[in-house]
């Protein structure tokens, strides 16, 4: 069916129906990405049986065909971008019993105090997959020092003796530091048990016997940064999270270690790992800095034991569908009546 026949304005068709329909709305910015996610039209999540109260996403909720189509929703699908939903917007939705996110936390754009019960759910596991394998890769490469060969061989445009030269590079029996046994932490560390490699975890809210189940060896923090190869930070940026590796962390790691951070940027001290980095001791992989886009003279940039990303590891191109067909999945599920198949708790 088409777009038109499947959509709905503000005025819900379905009095009268045994079976009510299921409304929903789309709101994130930019509106573009809605297409990456369900196709063009919503054609996913219209798929599943529910009705769009607007053809398209909306950037934000404060125009009054977006307030409308609020006020009669069950569904309320939000993304990347996705404005803050006020509480007095939430007043203005009675119907609102969902709020879909393609990310990885619904809560973060609904107020503290919602006042109201409202089941949520999220893509964090779907997003997590990108992300973890972009660390997976960083990880081999780094161990088979990729990039700093890479710049010998553009310097010298010549022969390289890589056993004499770089005696050191390989992955076996490497150690690989894992800071933080998030979604893309656990993925990472089930990703590198097909590999000869050892895991050590920092993680303050996981038990020994749990990083045993996850093929690690649970370790202080200081002990993780003095004993590993590579560490790769993932977690959660929070009050106590923010500048844990700081210049203390940093001047415990080895000589030729390499940091990799697909986290956030404040998780790091940034000046003290320029600092450190300035000294050459160290590498770094970091896909995420602070601020997200770094002036135009910073020295990330130039620096030639950095390896430096545009924050990429996250969904992109075709991974932003897989996204899409997860909130798809989860509107159909409410569709028929079924649970959330990833509930996600309410703040």
């Amino acid at each position: 069916m088409n777009i038109q026949a499947r959509s709905a304005s503000s005025q819900r068709p379905d009095a009268g129906k045994a079976e009510p329909a299921v409304h929903f709305v789309v709101v994130m910015d930019p509106i573009h990405v809605a297409d990456m996610l369900y196709g063009p039209g919503l054609g996913a999540l219209l798929a599943t049986g529910a009705v769009a109260l607007h053809p398209t996403a909306f950037a934000d909720l404060d125009s009054e065909p977006a307030r409308r189509a609020l006020a009669a929703a069950d569904v309320l699908i939000t993304g990347w971008g996705a404005p803050h939903i006020t509480a007095e917007q939430l007043a203005a939705a009675p119907r609102l019993k969902y709020l879909l996110h393609a990310g990885g936390q619904a809560g973060h754009v609904l107020p503290a105090e919602l006042g109201r019960d409202l089941q949520l759910s999220n893509a964090g596991w779907i997003n997590a997959i990108p992300v973890a394998e972009f660390t997976f890769a960083m990880i081999i490469l780094a161990n088979k020092q990729a990039f700093r060969t890479r710049n010998l061989y553009r310097q010298r445009r010549g022969f390289v003796n890589r056993e004499l030269e770089f005696p050191k590079a390989g992955n076996r029996d490497k150690v690989i530091g894992i800071v933080g046994a998030s979604r893309i932490g656990r993925i990472v560390m089930e990703r590198l048990g097909d590999i000869e490699v050892s895991i050590k975890l920092y993680d303050p809210h996981v038990s020994s016997a749990e990083a045993a189940r996850l093929g690690a060896e649970l370790v202080s923090l200081d002990t993780l940064m003095a004993s590993s190869d590579i560490v790769s930070l993932h977690p959660p940026l929070n009050e106590t999270t923010q500048g844990m590796i700081g210049a203390g962390q940093l001047a415990l790691m080895r000589d030729g270690a390499t940091l990799i951070n697909t986290a956030r940027g404040l998780i790091v001290d940034q000046d003290a790992l320029v600092a450190e980095l300035a000294r050459g001791r160290i590498e770094a992989i970091l896909d995420v800095t602070h601020p997200e886009v770094l002036p135009k003279d910073h020295p990330l940039y130039d620096m030639p034991n950095v390896f430096l990303t545009p924050h990429i590891s996250g969904s992109m191109g075709p991974e932003i569908s897989r996204m899409g067909a997860h909130v798809a999945s989860e509107l159909s599920r409410i569709v028929n009546g079924q649970p959330l198949a990833f509930p996600e708790t309410a703040p």
